[in-house]
């Protein structure tokens, strides 16, 4: 028994030197672009007026996304919408784009990971609140399902991004390339 012990306290310490803590935030960059990269694009895309103006023109359905019972109080007329309304659907447009393109390149990472799940508590709180849900919709934990879209998925992708706030980013970001470069930019003391 004890060999087996020994072995296993061998092999994983090997494997935790070799591998560490890069691993998980290089993993979890690459599964966050390969899972929600382009869903969170595509979502921001629809919030997009057309052409160019579309960046800073949001189009109805941006307000109807985030804000859907303010803007059916309203006749669905954005512009009737209070300015800080207006405000946060700008910067929920914008956080759907910026934090996962910072993420994917591993530039600001942890912050944007933090950003990321914020962003995905408020999404959580504007559809069951907002949208009005079914339950079977936010499902529940420990009953044996594991595909409700709000509370099993949306964990798991919380999980992932805490896994990048508490690992960074790993080697292969812009992140580890500027700490770099500025560790060797400093003067000796």
């Amino acid at each position: 028994m004890l060999i087996i012990l020994r072995t296993h306290d061998f092999v994983f310490r090997l494997f935790d030197r070799i591998f560490g803590r890069w691993v998980l935030g290089t993993l979890g960059r690459l599964i966050f672009a390969g899972v929600l990269l382009v869903y969170f694009l595509e979502s921001a895309l629809t919030k997009l007026g057309s052409g160019l103006r579309g960046l800073f023109e949001l189009s109805p359905a941006a307000y109807a996304q985030i804000l859907p019972k303010q803007m059916e109080a309203v006749g669905y007329d954005p512009t009737q919408l209070p300015l800080n309304d207006q405000i946060l659907v700008y910067v929920g447009t914008y956080a759907e784009i910026i934090l996962p393109i910072l993420i994917v390149i591993g530039f600001l990472t942890r912050i944007a990971s933090v950003g990321m799940i914020v962003f995905l508590a408020v999404m959580t709180y504007v559809d069951i609140n907002g949208h009005d849900v079914a339950s079977s919709t936010i499902g529940a934990w420990f009953n044996g399902e594991t595909a409700s879209p709000i509370t099993d998925i949306r964990t798991l992708w919380g999980f992932l991004l805490l896994t990048l706030v508490f690992t960074g980013p790993g080697p292969f970001s812009l992140d580890y390339f500027w700490g770099r470069r500025i560790r060797r930019l400093r003067l000796p003391r």
